[in-house]
């Protein structure tokens, strides 16, 4: 079936929108990945010697030291004071501890991402969650109620752009191909939400735009910076660091051997120099360039990195003799938990969101007001030990401010761990008990 006209008009909209931002996403990857070499001028390295190029990715330590942070632990319906069994089976059926760690690394690259959810044929009772590539995904937003109308991924793409694509519609999602006629309909799925069944994600999000912000765009400049600097430090390492010899009073005929051969210039530089047979000869060596200006200048851009990216220094490899206490610990990473925090409660409502098609997908019925509340691990680095002093404390063996089924789920254990040790507990307490009547009978 062909495409209609304004369907068509519509997808290419979405395509040149797509084709826009490649650019932009793939200087980001580049970034990331550390194969972008900054442009420079010249006048210290010429084009030739460009092999001496060293970078610091700081790009890829910025966005991994905020995705790392990012796990989920559970779903919540609405008016639910348990975490939902089904919600989270969904999450396990689809893969998405791993999926969702790889999705928030894209967002953090890219500055934005996409779920969809749709039917699975295979499994209905599961239906599919699949984290969506934003370089091939564009989307039209409708901006008074906040919400896609529209999106098209483009992909199948073999050097002559893309060959298949799929056009998400409130109604029904389309399977495009494109041929010799244009683009034609291969399969439809009418699910007649009402709704495109994807949901977009941003980092640090501004009001009216909805292109995100990579994690790392304020470190970039520095990245550049610090390049040009390490590229700067390669070479003085092999022209300015080995002292440079002299030699005063001898002649190109001096620098043979007892045979009347010339001797190679490597061999003269480091051996023959030392030793000749003119003794009107003067030999000297220029004092080593001292290089700690090019580690300093690298230092002063971690740091500056360092700040705009709200990392602890140490990140950027400026660490002390001695390691940092574990209260020290967690004040050097404040302001990094917090931005982790911040996207925890934003990106938790897409999360929520997803979950929501989810269940719409799975049941027929919408979730009200998809209001799901998604509920994450702690995002600071507390040890394990000082955890556990901290929840036996708050647990007060059964007279303090939680039960002992809270402190359980706050140490990270998982919903069958906890009924596992709580039959553990059942168990225990029940020998105990029958001890005691034991020992009494015996009295």
């Amino acid at each position: 079936m062909v495409l209609g006209a304004d369907d068509l008009k519509q997808l290419e909209a979405l395509e040149s929108r797509l084709t826009q931002s490649f650019a932009a996403d793939e200087l980001n990857s580049r970034y990331y990945e550390g194969t972008y070499r900054p442009p420079v001028m010249g006048l210290a390295v010429p084009p030739e010697l460009r092999m001496f190029f060293t970078l610091a990715n700081w790009c890829r330590t910025t966005a991994d030291a905020v995705a790392d942070r990012m796990k989920m632990r559970s779903f919540y319906l609405p008016g639910e004071d348990a975490a939902s069994v089904e919600l989270r089976e969904g999450w396990d059926a689809n893969n998405l501890d791993s999926e969702a760690n790889i999705h928030h690394k894209e967002l953090l690259i890219t500055g934005r991402g996409f779920v969809s959810v749709g039917s699975n044929e295979e499994d209905p009772d599961h239906p599919l969650i699949q984290i969506e590539s934003a370089r091939e995904l564009a989307v039209d937003v409708d901006h008074r109620h906040k919400r896609i109308k529209s999106a098209a991924r483009f992909y199948g793409d073999e050097g002559e752009g893309p060959k298949l694509a799929t056009l998400y519609l409130p109604n029904e999602t389309r399977w495009l191909t494109k041929g010799s006629q244009g683009w034609s309909v291969d399969k439809v799925d009418e699910h007649n939400l009402g709704r495109v069944p994807l949901v977009m994600f941003l980092n640090k999000r501004r009001l009216g735009k909805w292109d995100g912000v990579p994690e790392f765009q304020d470190v970039k400049p520095f990245v550049d910076a610090a390049a040009r600097s390490l590229t700067n430090l390669q070479l003085a390492q092999e022209t300015h660091a080995v002292p440079q010899k002299y030699v005063l009073g001898m002649s190109k005929g001096d620098f043979v051997d007892k045979s009347g051969n010339p001797i190679p210039a490597w061999e003269a530089y480091f051996n023959a120099i030392w030793a000749n047979g003119n003794k009107d000869a003067k030999v000297g060596q220029f004092s080593a360039s001292d290089l700690k200006n090019f580690h300093e200048t690298v230092d002063h851009y971690a740091r500056l990195a360092a700040s705009v990216s709200g990392l602890p220094t140490r990140y950027f490899g400026l660490t002390s003799v001695n390691p940092a206490a574990e209260g020290a610990i967690r004040a050097d990473e404040s302001q990094l938990v917090q931005n982790v925090e911040n996207k925890q409660a934003e990106w938790g409502d897409g999360w929520g969101w997803v979950m929501g098609l989810y269940e719409r997908f799975r049941t027929g019925e919408w979730v009200e007001g998809s209001r799901i509340k998604t509920e994450w691990f702690d995002a600071g680095t507390p040890t394990y030990a000082q955890r556990a002093d901290a929840l036996t404390k708050m647990y007060g063996n059964g007279n303090g401010l939680i039960p002992r089924r809270a402190a359980l789920e706050e140490l990270g254990f998982s919903e069958a761990k906890i009924d596992r040790y709580e039959r553990y507990a059942a168990d225990e307490a029940s020998a105990a008990l029958t001890a005691l009547e034991k020992d009494l009978n015996d009295i």
